[in-house]
């Protein structure tokens, strides 16, 4: 890599609470026994370390409290080497904290997010950034923050002509500006359809491609997703499996080493960093997604989303 590429990650900082048990609760049941971690987290936060540590030059932008654990997330994203001069400490508010369970051989998890200060960001506070993101070589967003916000983060990018990358995690939301509304009402197609149109790359998970396009086969969901959502590029994570990539190019299965899983939080956001900066450095999307599955095998080998992300000389020897 001969110069490094440029990225603003727009997204969540949280802490994350982390109980390990034997297996995953059913509801109403008490499981004894559980290890206890604390981490550092939000998957804004968590694909801003993931790109630095793979070579990106990162610009962070999002919010947190006046409390310790706004402190201590801002202290670690620092210590990355990530820019937060757009990381906003908003007063009277808390930081955002995920309440996480890992269980079973699989070691899957559930996870309760409150978001608090990641909830305040507006695009008044992302318009402060607009330089930032006309110099980028790729923009990257999720949906911890509020739909206006990644919405209008992907407007910039386009009006600037620089790639956005879309995690829709978690994709069970309310685009309509009333959330607050008692009446919670899920995207329709359309609502998804409206809300990409800026959207140069759609990496979701199996779980999150069902929901938006109501295929459970992922090769029919990718195949929507490029058809009736309009989308130049998509990636659909299949865990163990790898991906599936499909772009102008054609569509094409990358498959992931196999390993044995200690903690499987992050590594979506480990994937979705890892690509964005190969794409940002001019990677095809299939070279792109291969380094991003190897940098995500090795996550999920490691406990915590942001201390088990992976070294660039990890994944690719440099």
């Amino acid at each position: 890599m001969s110069k490094a590429p440029k990225l603003v990650v727009v997204g969540s900082s949280n802490t994350d609470l982390v109980v390990n048990c034997d297996r995953l609760p059913q509801p109403g049941e008490t499981v004894l026994g559980g290890t206890f971690g604390q981490y550092f987290g939000g998957k804004g936060a968590n694909q801003a370390v993931a790109a630095s540590r793979a070579g990106a030059e990162v610009i962070f932008v999002g919010a947190c409290g006046y409390d310790e654990y706004g402190g201590k997330a801002r202290a670690a994203l620092k210590l990355e080497g990530v820019n937060l001069h757009y990381f906003r400490r908003l007063p009277g508010v808390p930081s955002g904290v995920a309440v996480i369970m890992v269980g079973g051989k699989r070691k899957e998890n559930v996870i309760a997010v409150a978001g608090g200060a990641n909830e305040e960001l507006t695009v008044q506070m992302l318009e402060e950034a607009k330089g930032a993101i006309q110099k980028a070589d790729a923009v990257v967003a999720q949906l911890e923050s509020p739909p206006e916000v990644v919405a209008h983060a992907g407007a910039l990018a386009r009006e600037a002509e620089v790639p956005f990358l879309l995690n829709p995690a978690p994709a069970d939301v309310v685009l309509e500006p009333d959330r607050a509304s008692a009446a919670r009402r899920k995207p329709t197609r359309q609502a998804w359809k409206q809300f990409f149109q800026n959207v140069s790359c759609l990496t979701l998970n199996e779980t999150e491609a069902e929901l938006i396009t109501g295929q459970k086969d992922p090769k029919k969901a990718v195949a929507a997703l490029r058809g009736y959502f309009k989308l130049p590029a998509a990636v659909i994570t299949l865990g163990k499996k790898g991906c599936l990539v499909s772009d102008e190019e054609g569509e094409k299965t990358v498959k992931a080493p196999r390993v044995e899983p200690l903690d499987t939080v992050g590594a979506g956001d480990c994937f979705h960093g890892w690509l964005a900066t190969g794409i940002a450095e001019g990677m095809s999307l299939q070279e792109a997604a291969e380094h991003a599955v190897l940098a995500a095998s090795i996550a999920v080998t490691r406990a915590g989303a942001q201390p088990g992300m992976p070294w660039r000389h990890e994944v690719v020897g440099e």
